[in-house]
């Protein structure tokens, strides 16, 4: 039988070593296999556990449908007209997923977005309905207006194409304050406007409502990932594009001084968006900041893993598992994942 060459290259090299470190030869000190042996020890020492307590699913809520209309980017995904909303929100509860982010979609469109602030508004019916029904789910409301505009943009625009930055911060006032008298239990602010988190504290300070938790989109990229989410909510802008607004994927020490910037005027928790691209950002921000860090597995991350599990080319089980322990290993205390209720059958 032949020798392998290499096989005799890596004797030598193991003899040399032990002769080096005056280890008898092939009496190893560490045997990492030790610890792989089987099942057993490896859920022993297994250093990042997911948990469903890390989850949340977002919901899509439609003013113009009565029942479920899927999202055909999206498998698996589906909007939801206020009546139907019940069993979506029923199924999560089953499978121990106690947390949910609302995006409406509203029955009409302005410049302004006026529909984010006002008491019926479709996020504000939801919400009602929620708390009102299953006052056991925590409803975080996705604070924003692009998919409220009918330009698409994130807020107040010019009429040379330009977002008003201080002007958005007003309505964003009015939003939050319309979200938590609904019942929101925390509000999640994606826009990436300068000052928004300080605003949105004082809005909702002003207005009594001090525990009203704050998410913000602190890190949020202008990533090409985001595709799927826009047939969802109909938010692509109709003219120019947001990247004066959100961050160059090029970027790292820019991340920490938005980061730093909404941890000083308030924010809870601190959110990078999206997360498999820039799971570097969020380590980044676990270590510099005292406070939770989410991350937001968002659409394009998601259907890619859909599209490749239909074509039979990888394990969507498998996959989607590793893809959110990365993000938790990464440093991410929350999770929202499209996966959600999905991946809860296994945990």
């Amino acid at each position: 039988m032949p020798i392998c060459a290499a096989s005799v290259r890596l004797e030598v090299i193991v003899l040399l070593e032990a002769i080096l470190i005056g280890v008898p030869m092939f009496e190893l000190l560490r045997r990492p296999r030790r610890l792989r042996k089987n099942a057993a020890i490896r859920n022993m020492v297994r250093e990042t556990v997911l948990t469903k307590n890390d989850l949340v699913m977002p919901i899509f809520v439609n003013a113009n449908i009565e029942g479920e209309s899927p999202i055909s980017a999206m498998p698996g995904i589906s909007q939801w007209g206020i009546q139907a909303l019940d069993q979506e929100v029923e199924l999560l509860l089953e499978r121990g997923i106690n947390q949910t982010l609302v995006f409406g979609l509203p029955e009409e469109k302005d410049e302004e977005g006026s529909d984010t602030w006002h008491e019926n508004g479709i996020t504000q019916r939801a919400v009602r309905r929620i708390k009102e029904k299953f006052p056991e789910m925590y409803v975080i409301t996705d604070v924003c207006f692009c998919e409220y505009t009918s330009h698409g943009h994130c807020g107040v625009v010019a009429k040379d194409g330009k977002l008003l930055n201080d002007l958005t911060l007003r309505n964003l006032q009015k939003q939050v304050v319309s979200h938590a008298e609904a019942g929101a239990d925390m509000v999640a602010p994606s826009g990436m406007i300068d000052g928004m988190i300080v605003a949105i504290r004082d809005g909702l300070d002003d207005a009594n409502f001090h525990d009203v938790a704050l998410m913000s989109y602190a890190v949020k990229y202008a990533s090409a990932f985001y595709g799927p989410f826009r047939e969802a909510v109909d938010s692509a802008p109709q003219f120019g594009d947001r990247q004066t607004y959100q961050m160059d994927p090029a970027n790292k020490r820019e991340a920490l001084i938005e980061a730093g910037l909404d941890f000083a005027e308030g924010a809870d928790v601190l959110m990078v968006k999206p997360a498999l691209s820039y799971l570097d950002i969020i380590q980044d921000l676990k270590r510099e900041f005292d406070a939770p860090i989410a991350c937001y597995n968002v659409s394009g991350e998601y259907s890619m893993i859909k599209a490749a599990a239909e074509k039979g080319w990888i394990d969507e089980a498998r996959v989607r598992r590793e893809a959110l322990l990365s993000m938790k290993r990464a440093g991410a205390d929350i999770i929202i994942t499209y996966f959600a209720k999905d991946i809860a059958l296994e945990l």
